[in-house]
């Protein structure tokens, strides 16, 4: 099977290289590294026996997503676009990000991930969950690797449907 392009977007900040280095190095460093560009590697996941070749592009946070270059979005299958669910103004404008996302990549696969699910109760989640004027995918914790692979597979799932 062809590789299949998958940008991590989202504000600066909110967990895209933690998550990226705990779904491919299973490992997670509390020291904040901002990312300059774009950092690519590739990881093949198995779902229902057929392996899947992701190459995954961990891109610089931008506050919009219309300040990202959209080079980078070229020939991409799927975004997953992460916000950090302690800080509010990391999805403020979430319903235009997606849109524009959704514009960019039409019949593209768009994940809404909340990061750092460690750091929230279950009431400041579902105050989250409820204000949103979007669903969230999945929640996940780079740091402790609540739901990563999950995140990962679920969206393997959607690229052979």
């Amino acid at each position: 099977m062809t590789s299949k392009k998958i940008i991590l977007s989202g504000s600066f900040g909110v967990g895209k290289t933690s998550l990226f280095n705990q779904f491919i190095y299973n490992r997670f460093s509390d020291k904040y590294l901002t990312t300059i560009g774009v950092k690519v590697n590739k990881k093949n996941i198995l779902v229902d026996d057929t392996e899947i070749p992701l190459l995954l592009w961990d891109i610089a946070g931008e506050v919009a997503q219309d300040k990202v270059p959209t080079s980078y979005f070229l020939g991409a299958s799927g975004v997953i676009y992460v916000f950090d669910l302690t800080r509010p103004m990391t999805y403020q404008n979430i319903q235009t990000d997606i849109n524009y996302l959704k514009d960019l990549l039409p019949g593209g696969i768009i994940k809404i991930v909340g990061n750092k699910v460690d750091l929230v109760s279950d009431e400041q989640l579902e105050n989250i969950r409820t204000s949103l004027p979007i669903t969230i995918d999945i929640v996940t914790s780079a740091k402790t690797g609540q739901n990563v692979e999950e995140l990962f597979l679920d969206l393997g799932k959607e690229l052979i449907r």
